[in-house]
């Protein structure tokens, strides 16, 4: 009886313990980005995905200094000397290209951002609208692409925000 009880609390704090480590589990991948289009652009980017919310970190250099466009496009292909074989942004539900913030977006609208007078930048993003490796084929961003664009993203030109070439690309795999 008493091996019992003991064997039986024993399974039970094996099954608690892997239960609530699951729940606090956090999956990371960091990407490097490549120059394209005659640019100079380098950078790492940082997916972290802990209780459902992906937190987004890039990291960017040689840049032009002013605002420019970043998105996540719907293929891991950087092949093209311009990445055009990344295709068009991530747009898994079928909306309206837009600001992250508004109601109507694509899922890789991430937005502008501002290199500072040496053309480096920090891009930071935290979402539920993603995971890594999920398998929802409206939140997983594996298999897309990273793009930043030579220009600011207009918020309104469709579908594309009009923000110029790609001058940097990276696929999100692992």
């Amino acid at each position: 009886m008493k091996k019992t009880i003991i064997l039986s609390t024993l399974v039970l704090a094996i099954v608690v313990a892997c239960k609530s480590g699951t729940d606090s589990k956090t999956n990371v991948l960091t990407i490097n980005l490549e120059p394209k289009s005659g640019s100079n652009v380098t950078g790492t980017a940082t997916f972290k995905e802990k209780n459902g919310v992906v937190s987004f970190e890039a990291k960017l250099s040689g840049l032009k200094p002013g605002v420019h466009g970043i998105h996540i496009h719907e293929k891991s292909d950087c092949s093209a000397a311009d990445a055009a074989s990344a295709g068009g942004h991530w747009n898994p539900t079928h909306v309206k290209h837009g600001k992250w913030s508004d109601a109507e977006h694509h899922k890789g609208d991430i937005g502008n951002f501002t290199a500072d007078t040496d053309g480096n930048a920090t891009v930071t993003l935290k979402t539920d609208e993603w995971c890594i490796g999920c398998g929802d084929v409206n939140k997983d961003i594996l298999g897309k692409g990273l793009i930043v664009h030579a220009n600011p993203d207009d918020y309104t030109t469709q579908p594309t925000g009009n923000a110029g070439g790609r001058v940097a690309c990276s696929a999100i795999i692992k």
